[in-house]
């Protein structure tokens, strides 16, 4: 057999291309397109652009990259349906600021972005004191100077689309007085409350009027659809079981890392400045330099005296008052000649004359401190646990392969990550949404996203191996699925029975809520048992239906009499007597008035967006939002 291949090999290689070739066409191709189409496929558009679901993950990983670096930050409640889809309409905002920002030619020029950058509070972790870039933090977001300075020159370009709008809005004073006095319009009332809770004893639900509620409300005795799990988690604590530090390695890096573990050295020292800056003429820095050389021969010779020299003759005005003393400090807080003499001196020692661009010093070096390297057995278990880190980060990528590929090629059972990695089986039920207060695994909405897909119920399948949280995967396998189901009347009986009671106790307070009010309109001038001043800034306890209800009686016919029904809660009987002055606002309306000028400008940018949007052709395609909803 291999002897007629190798003696006809152009003809076997015909004969398999023959077989492969529509084999790809027919297999290949269709399965190719399946994997990248859904990477490809256009979620929105804008200006004709399309934005696709890969930007859209893009796009949301970052989002959840920025909040996983926020300290105590939960991602479960950034990795919903809604914040997904709140994503993309960001993405689509953004592109449509800043395809108008293109339009209006809006870039700002590199000495403006350089002024931006310096000025911008929002930056100020990024400068560098002398108001350049930090690149180190930016390395670490993945970035250098090159990008940071593209994406900063798009930010304020999109800025500026709306910034005109925004701050250029006036809020006409008509309106922002009607504005006010809706906020803080007080009105006089007079009400009684007929709360359905003091009826409740009075009402004897009949199995009849359970029956006819439940079969009515149907909906609200639904148990939400579950699955009962197990689970395995990956993590540094269970990779790490069994991983030690031998005390050899530890050594050897405290060794290599010796100034780690050294406290920063710091001097103390006098000092005496004859001023003389670097731009005066040459001759004036002559003569400095010479009352310098004077002031070192007195210092020599009676050096316990430099405190008092220092006093009389030293044009450090900030040191002189104490002797020249400037405590302690440690490297990069002076200018390089000034400190390189000071760490050059010996305790007590006195400098020659040192020249720098403020003039010229003669320096005496009074103490010293730190520079001492802490014990190797003090700082033992922070080496161990660090390298421990380490190492553990180089065996993370190929153990969490070897997990993703083993959840993956073994999918009826757990059992085979759990042998391989010695991993605990966890078993939990769960619902589409994570659980109020759930934590680790069982909070990802990834994995319960997992948990529900049509192969992991349907197929009884392992999940694929999901990332919830940093350095951590899942999977899990379904053990029983139950959908959404209508709970017997038997077994939620007691609940359709104390909804009944409500019911029945709202309707007997509406009824002599609505009686007391008919009694009142032939007796005006019967008097409510509660009063208050209300407004909108001070509710005073009273329901929102109330609240409503009385700032919408006509000024122009009070006192007016008012019925209001609280649903389950019960029915109040409201009297309007009268409008009171608005109480004024502490330090005066100028406070609110801006307020009220900024929400309308940000109400004119978001008409002015909305309009942008339109013009742009912006929207989120149907399929989009039905897949977020789906979800």
């Amino acid at each position: 057999m291999f002897d007629f291949v190798r003696n006809h090999s152009k003809l076997t290689l015909a004969f398999l291309l023959l077989l492969i070739i529509p084999s790809f066409i027919f297999f290949g191709i269709e399965g190719y397109s399946r994997f990248t189409s859904g990477a490809n496929e256009t979620v929105a558009k804008v200006g004709g652009h399309a934005i696709t679901r890969a930007e859209w993950d893009q796009a949301q990983q970052r989002l959840l990259e920025r909040v996983r670096r926020q300290p105590g930050a939960d991602t479960a409640a950034f990795d919903t349906p809604e914040a997904r889809l709140q994503t993309l309409d960001a993405l689509v905002r953004e592109r449509t600021l800043l395809a108008a920002a293109q339009d209006m030619h809006l870039a700002p020029s590199d000495a403006r972005l350089q002024r931006l950058f310096a000025s911008d509070p929002q930056f100020a972790a990024l400068r560098n004191p002398d108001g350049s870039v930090n690149r180190e933090i930016l390395s670490l977001q993945g970035m250098n100077s090159e990008m940071f300075a593209a994406q900063l020159r798009q930010d304020y370009a999109m800025r500026q689309v709306l910034a005109g709008v925004e701050q250029s809005t006036l809020a006409p004073a008509g309106d922002a007085e009607r504005a006010l006095d809706a906020l803080l319009q007080r009105r006089e009332i007079q009400y009684q409350r007929f709360e359905a809770a003091a009826y409740a004893a009075k009402v004897a639900p009949s199995d009849a009027d359970i029956e006819a509620y439940y079969k009515a409300h149907e909906a609200e005795f639904r148990a939400p659809e579950q699955a009962q799990i197990e689970y395995v988690v990956l993590d540094f604590d269970v990779l790490g079981k069994g991983v030690t530090v031998s005390e050899a390695d530890a050594r050897k890096y405290y060794d290599a890392n010796a100034a780690r573990y050294t406290t920063p050295e710091e001097r103390r020292a006098s000092h005496i400045l004859v001023k003389a800056d670097k731009d005066v003429p040459a001759a004036e820095r002559a003569k400095a330099k010479a009352k310098a050389q004077a002031l070192l021969e007195q210092a020599r010779k009676d050096p316990a005296a430099f405190a008092e020299l220092a006093r009389k003759n030293s044009d450090d005005t900030g040191s002189a008052a104490n002797g020249g003393d400037l405590d302690f400090f440690g490297r990069g807080a002076m200018v390089k000649p000034f400190e390189d003499a000071v760490f050059g001196l010996q305790p007590g020692q006195l400098s020659g004359v040192v020249e720098s661009d403020f003039g010229y010093h003669i320096i005496k070096l009074t103490g010293v401190r730190g520079g001492e390297r802490k014990p190797f057995d003090q700082v033992k278990g922070e080496i161990e646990s660090e390298l421990r880190k380490e190492l553990l980060a180089k065996r993370w990528p190929e153990a969490a392969e070897q997990f993703t590929n083993t959840a993956y090629e073994q999918p009826d059972s757990l059992q085979p990550l759990v042998d391989k990695f010695k991993l605990d089986k966890r078993s939990a039920t769960v619902q589409r949404q994570p659980a109020p207060g759930a934590t680790g695994a069982l909070a990802s909405a990834k994995l319960l996203d997992a948990v529900f897909s049509a192969d992991a119920l349907r197929n009884k399948r392992n999940t694929d191996a999901v990332e919830v949280g940093p350095n951590r995967l899942a999977a899990a396998h379904v053990i029983a699925y139950q959908p959404v189901r209508t709970l017997p009347l038997a077994e939620v009986k007691e609940r359709v029975r104390a909804s009944v009671v409500v019911q029945q106790a709202a309707a007997l307070a509406r009824k002599d809520g609505e009686a007391r009010l008919e009694a009142l309109r032939k007796a005006p001038a019967e008097s409510l048992p509660a009063t208050a001043v209300i407004s909108r800034a001070q509710a005073a306890g009273v329901p929102r239906q109330v609240l409503d209800a009385v700032l919408r009686a006509d000024a122009a016919k009070l006192p007016a009499l008012l019925g209001v029904d609280l649903g389950a809660a019960g029915y109040d009987v409201v009297r309007v007597i009268k409008v009171l002055p608005r109480e004024a606002a502490p330090g005066g309306d100028a406070g609110l008035r801006r307020q009220y000028a900024q929400a309308w400008g940000a109400a004119e940018a978001e008409a002015y967006l909305a309009a942008l949007k339109k013009r742009y052709k912006a929207e989120i395609l149907p399929a989009a939002r039905a897949a977020s909803a789906a979800n």
